[in-house]
This record gives structure tokens, sequence and C-alpha cells, in this order.
């Protein structure tokens, strides 16, 4: 069967393009080529209530876990801040099943989903799949960081996350770890996903992730593992060109996750919504400037944060542990309540810049980025 859309990799924004596509009454084939949707889980699962809403996205009661309340920041001599998140209404979400509610999505709309079954290449009328050629007008590379490791190794860190169970992981409580020395350019985190379970990993740059998570595990406490996943994460912002002639790059591929905690759901997500649309007018017109308008959309929405963020993560790299411990020694009570009442979950550099704009810390990121500094504030 011909198809006008052939899409590789079933993630959210292969899945979502897959949606808008096919609800346009356009035929579109998702190939994934782990034997189920949703799996291995690479995420974190956090994402903001109001961007799962304009995802179109209401969570059945097996996607949604529970709101996360609070999240705790911890400097490398152990000092910490506590941010009270219940304004940003960010919710801990089960990933797998999310993947597999948006593929009912697109399936109801009318798409096809083939599992175990793999992109090879692009042919001069379709691709080329482990299960044959398929013929198509568009094809949309979704694969995800896998697509990037040949291009760019710079933007890429290694990272490791457990699936636990453990009596110290606090229910709602989400606890960031700093230390440059063990985690380069990132952080350890633990994600609570109920009472006593959670996700716990590690990322950095030119570590081996997963010794670093065993170390951190154990000076923890005792715990059980459930799942253990080991994937790259892209953390260098959005490659230049979303399109080019029939091949449209979205989600991860694109490089469209947070540079500053390597997230996607909701960036990447929309991607996939504003490439679908854009796809499904391109069909009707046969206007390539139909299928450019998704990258000026998504830049239009994410462009100048990431942007930012970019910048913040330069910072961020170029910081010392010592540096870091100087830092969370500036900050008062009164910050942590300004940065507790912002709702920029998805958009949070506005707090990164209120934590710059401390007493003697917007002199030390001078020091490290010199001007560059200005584009966080601009």
């Amino acid at each position: 069967m011909d198809y006008d859309v052939v899409i590789a990799g079933g993630s959210i924004a292969g899945l979502l393009c897959a949606r808008e596509i096919a609800n346009s009454g356009y035929s579109v084939l998702v190939l994934e080529e782990d034997y189920e949707i949703g799996t291995p889980e690479h995420c974190g699962g956090l994402v903001s209530t109001s961007g799962l809403e304009e995802l179109g996205i209401i969570p059945r009661s097996k996607t949604f876990n529970h709101m996360i309340e609070s999240a705790e920041v911890f400097a490398p001599n152990g000092n910490s801040f506590t941010i009270n998140s219940k304004k940003q209404k960010v919710a801990e979400i089960n990933r797998r099943e999310l993947d597999k509610q948006i593929a009912h999505q697109a399936q109801k709309n009318g798409a096809d989903i083939k599992v175990r079954t793999s992109f090879q290449e692009l042919t001069n009328d379709g691709v080329r799949t482990s299960d044959g050629e398929k013929k198509c007008k568009i094809v949309v590379d979704a694969r995800g960081v896998s697509a990037l490791v040949s291009k760019d190794r710079d933007g890429i860190l290694s990272s490791a996350q457990y699936e636990i169970y453990a009596d110290w992981i606090k229910k709602s409580k989400v606890e960031v770890y700093f230390d440059q020395e063990k985690y380069p350019g990132f952080f350890s985190w633990i994600i609570p996903s109920g009472e006593g379970t959670g996700k716990v990993g590690v990322a950095g740059r030119g570590i081996n992730a997963a010794d670093a998570l065993e170390n951190f595990l154990s000076k923890k406490g005792k715990y059980s593992t459930i799942r253990k996943i080991f994937a790259p994460i892209w953390i260098k912002g959005p490659i230049e060109k979303f399109v080019s002639d029939r091949l449209v790059i979205v989600g991860d591929a694109a490089g469209q996750s947070k540079p500053t905690t390597a997230g996607g759901i909701f960036s990447c997500g929309m991607a996939g919504i504003f490439a679908g649309q854009a796809i499904a007018k391109f069909l009707e017109s046969g206007n390539k400037y139909d299928l450019e308008e998704y990258q000026k959309n998504w830049k239009q929405m994410f462009g100048k944060e990431f942007e930012k963020q970019s910048f913040a993560r330069k910072l961020l790299e170029r910081l010392d542990n010592q540096t870091i411990n100087k830092l969370f020694e500036s900050i008062t009570p009164e910050i942590v309540k300004d940065i507790s009442e912002k709702d920029d979950f998805d958009f949070h550099t506005s707090s990164i810049i209120k934590l710059l704009g401390m007493k003697g810390s917007i002199k030390t990121a001078q020091t490290i980025i010199g001007g560059e500094i200005k584009k966080l504030f601009s």
C-alpha cells in the first residue's frame, strides 16, 4: 500500500504528527522499531497540565501518576533550596501510557502503525524499511536522538535512569543534585512516580553514566530496581533546518528538547502538531512554502526561549563546584518565594534570570561568559 506520509519513529512527536495528518484525511504510516509503542521509556515524565491541554491530551487514569508539589535543588556541598511548584501545575505521567494514548488518537483518525519495523533509508519515491519499500510523498524523521548521534557528538550527553522502589523517595517532590565533578554539565535527579517509587537518573559529559548512577544510589539507601534505561540525551538546541525537500524532521531528531533539562514532551509534541498541520496543508496545495510553516511556527513559539536556555547551559558548563556553592549561598527566601509564584515550567528561563539577578551572581556569570549573558535578559 502507498501512503501520503511515512513517519519513522513512534514517539510523541511522530505520533502527534500522524494524528494531525490523518485528521486531515491523508494516509499516514508510523514505523516503530521496538516491540510496542512507548518503550523503552527514556523520559522523566514531567509536563505541565497546560502543556498537555495544548497538545490535545487529557491523560487517562493509567497515564496520569500524580502532581508534583515541590522541587529541592542541591549544591555540591549539600546546601539546598526548595521551590513550591504547585502554581506550575506539573504532572508526573507514565510516558509509556502517554505514547499509547496518542497512538490510539492517531489510529482513531485513520493512521496505520507498524511495530518491529524500522526505517532504513530514503528512496526516490519513498522509503526502504525492514519490511520492504513503501511509496510516499513525504517522509518524517521522528527517530529521536539516534538520528543525531553521527552528526554532532558535542551535543550529546550519556545518561542512565532506573525506575526503582525505595522508601526514601518522597511523593510529589522532585530532587535535583548539581556536582560538576560527578555530572559535568548536567545533574542527577529523583522524580517520584508514587509513594516509594520513582525514576532516579544521572547525565553528564564524558562520564560512565551507569557507574555514576550506581554510586549516587549507593549513598541514598536501600532500593529495588524495576527497570534500567541507558540512552543519550541532546542538549544543544534545535538543528538548523527542519525541512529539506520531502524530508521533515521532528522531535529529538530535530533537537527540539530543552537545552537545560533535555525534557521535551511539550516542545517536541508541539513540533509534531505543527509539522502534521503543515504537511496536510502542503499535500492539499502542493506549495512548498506551506511545508515550511512548520519551522516558522515552532520557532515563533520556542525559538527565543531555547536561545536563552542555550546560554544558560553555556553558563552551567563553565561553572565549577566552588562557584555553584557560592551562588546557592546568595539565594534568599524572597528569591525562592518569587520563583515559586511563577507558572513557567515549559518556559523557565525567567526563573533562571531571577537567580542570576541575585547580588553577586550576575558578576560571577559575566566573568564566566562575558557580555553574552545580556542575551538572557533580552
